[in-house]
């Protein structure tokens, strides 16, 4: 109950505040967000898209699901098509399903979902029961959740995708975990998209995940950009520096979001949020002045010297 009290406050202050939101102000300035070309097809994608994990675990609460649907209605408006999702996260997909139906099925929808099932016939009846939920003819992007039994789940999505049935595949994992595994799967498998955690405390996947991914034309979506909140909040503590205008970000989560985004290798990063302000926050993110290697280096080293 203390839970979802706190989601309910934090939905009503974000709708207060949307909209007099300087990073609303930030977007109807400049409603151009930077996309990059997904290498196995070159459609583009906007830099920043919209997670699900957590927030849009609501349940049946009307209030809640409302919110939601707002939080999406921002992100559209904002400009942003890629929403991810899984039925790991508890209600989300349908909290998803609900949004999509109350807002019209927004064209731009770029919908990205999971399987996440030890048997194929499972994955089957899975990926049905969500694209039911979210009420889509079919999903843009499917992945293996946390490589769970990849390689069954890899040859139906390849199977699904010459039929049509969906557009793009891939895998995913987070938490840093099993990137051995995933560069197996990366120079192995003819997969469109791969997903793992990247930011500027979890570097690693600049080592090997991020140039493979480069080499071999694979699409890279980014989780937990934030660590659930905990990087924006271990970092607000201090100032940010003074020549932060030179990286476009004027926050601490646009810096953050930056310096994701701005690697060339990677396609979208996927925060998630309950608030409509913050995804205002975020999509700005992908506008304006993007850093250079040469920032990139400084924005590390400012991090490190903290």
């Amino acid at each position: 109950m203390q839970h979802t009290r706190r989601m309910i406050l934090k939905g009503m202050l974000g709708a207060a505040s949307a909209a007099i939101s300087p990073w609303h102000a930030a977007l109807a300035q400049n409603a151009s967000l930077h996309m990059r070309k997904i290498p196995s097809t070159e459609e583009k994608l906007p830099l920043v898209g919209l997670g699900t994990w957590i927030t849009f675990n609501v349940g049946r609460d009307q209030k809640l699901l409302d919110e939601c649907a707002a939080v999406m209605a921002a992100f559209f408006k904002a400009g942003g098509q890629l929403i991810d999702s899984s039925p790991m996260y508890g209600s989300s997909q349908p909290t998803v399903g609900y949004g999509l139906k109350k807002l019209g099925y927004p064209p731009s929808l770029f919908s990205s979902e999971k399987v996440w099932q030890s048997s194929a016939d499972a994955g089957l009846d899975q990926m049905e029961q969500s694209r039911v939920d979210w009420g889509v003819p079919r999903f843009d992007l499917m992945q293996v959740h946390n490589l769970a039994s990849w390689e069954k789940h890899l040859d139906q999505l390849l199977a699904m995708k010459a039929d049509g049935k969906l557009r793009y595949l891939g895998v995913t994992t987070s938490h840093g975990r099993r990137h051995d595994d995933l560069e197996r799967i990366m120079t192995t498998q003819p997969i469109d998209f791969v997903q793992f955690t990247y930011n500027v405390a979890d570097r690693k996947p600049e080592q090997r995940l991020l140039p493979i991914a480069q080499e071999r034309g694979i699409g890279a979506i980014i989780n937990r950009p934030f660590r659930r909140g905990q990087l924006i909040r271990h970092f607000r503590r201090h100032d940010l520096p003074k020549w932060v205008s030179e990286t476009g970000a004027s926050s601490w989560a646009q810096f953050l979001l930056k310096f994701i985004i701005s690697h060339p290798a990677i396609n979208c990063a996927i925060p998630a949020t309950t608030r409509t302000d913050h995804v205002q926050e975020n999509l700005a993110a992908a506008t304006g002045v993007m850093p250079d290697q040469a920032m990139r280096e400084r924005m590390i080293q400012y991090i490190r010297d903290l």
